[in-house]
């Protein structure tokens, strides 16, 4: 289904792909020596809007397996060459989120990530984005230097779907397909969360995920042919509690995080059947509804899970904490 990896841009971007990459404009992505140009990028109004508004879904610490977005950086060098000035740069952008059903410069992201909806940002907004993105080196995902060596004609794209049958035993291509599952359901999920925060702000995201994220979850289930749960120990709706075996691959996934061990999916066959497992950890953007209360949590939000959740466990994360994992099950299908 060529929608199926349908995602939402979570702020002002194009929709693009990985190939034809233009060269960067010269001397954009150089930043400046001194303290006074740090203090510069860091005071940049664009770069809080930047990174609050987009890493939901393009951040750069994203691997580029579990990506639900292309990471800004990628944006940048699609947009931005030799030739180009922050005037055009900066109407592009503006063009683009007025229009985002015209056709796109580079199509394998509409391909692989699904059409991006219509999000009526202010212009100032816009504008601001932009010209951090413009003037300021955008941060890079670690894998970035290893795609832009393999960009060439005879070489993968690695932004292509998925490719279940991929060559390799079959716990990898059960992983792959697991993943596959995982990432269609987050898309969907965070495209109809941003759409709910745009209309009604962090309480909008709470009602969301109170009459939603399950019903939704359950339809990517059938969509996807597969039972697809996201389960965690300290659960805000009961029905996301953890099961024995569940529990244990969660403490599994918070030692190699807390250790910074590399994480890889679990993969359980049994007869004909797949059990696959994979960590879903927290950003900045989830401390809005599961970090501290009076500090990332607004007394507003606050009042609303109370009222929504009376036997809420989900709170009290930092950034980059074991929130809860992918716990979905498939057959094998001959695959």
């Amino acid at each position: 289904m060529r929608n199926r990896f349908l995602f939402v841009l979570s702020t002002v971007l194009l929709t693009v792909g990985c190939k034809d990459f233009k060269s960067p404009k010269e001397g954009t992505d150089k930043v400046s020596s001194g303290k006074e140009a740090l203090d510069a990028k860091a005071l940049h109004p664009g770069k809080g809007l930047m990174e609050r508004e987009c890493y939901m879904c393009h951040n750069p610490k994203a691997s580029e397996a579990h990506m639900i977005a292309p990471p800004m950086a990628m944006v940048k060098m699609h947009y931005i060459d030799s030739g180009t000035t922050k005037e055009q740069f900066t109407e592009a952008l503006v063009h683009w989120l007025n229009d985002p059903e015209q056709e796109s410069k580079i199509p394998n992201a509409v391909e692989r990530f699904g059409s991006m909806p219509y999000i009526p940002y202010p212009e100032k907004v816009i504008e601001q984005i932009a010209e951090y993105m413009y003037d300021y080196e955008i941060d890079r995902p670690d894998w970035f230097a290893d795609y832009l060596e393999n960009d060439k004609p005879e070489a993968k794209n690695s932004l292509e779907i998925y490719d279940y049958t991929t060559t390799g035993n079959a716990e990898k291509r059960y992983a792959n397909k697991g993943l596959g599952h995982a990432l269609a359901t987050k898309a969907q999920l965070g495209r109809n969360l941003m759409k709910a925060i745009n209309e009604k702000g962090t309480q909008g995201a709470v009602e969301f995920c109170n009459v939603r994220a399950i019903p939704l979850t359950d339809s990517m289930s059938v969509m996807q042919n597969a039972i697809i749960k996201r389960v965690t120990d300290k659960p805000r709706n009961p029905q996301n509690q953890a099961n024995t075996k569940e529990l244990k691959h969660i403490n599994l996934f918070k030692e190699q995080i807390a250790s910074g061990k590399s994480v890889e999916p679990i993969v359980e066959l049994q007869d004909n059947e797949v059990n696959f497992y994979y960590p879903i950890t927290t950003n900045t953007m989830c401390l809005q509804c599961h970090g501290n209360p009076n500090e990332q949590i607004v007394p507003e939000t606050m009042t609303a899970l109370k009222n929504l959740y009376p036997k809420d466990k989900a709170i009290g994360y930092g950034t980059n904490e074991l929130r809860g994992i992918w716990s979905i099950n498939f057959g094998t299908n001959g695959q």
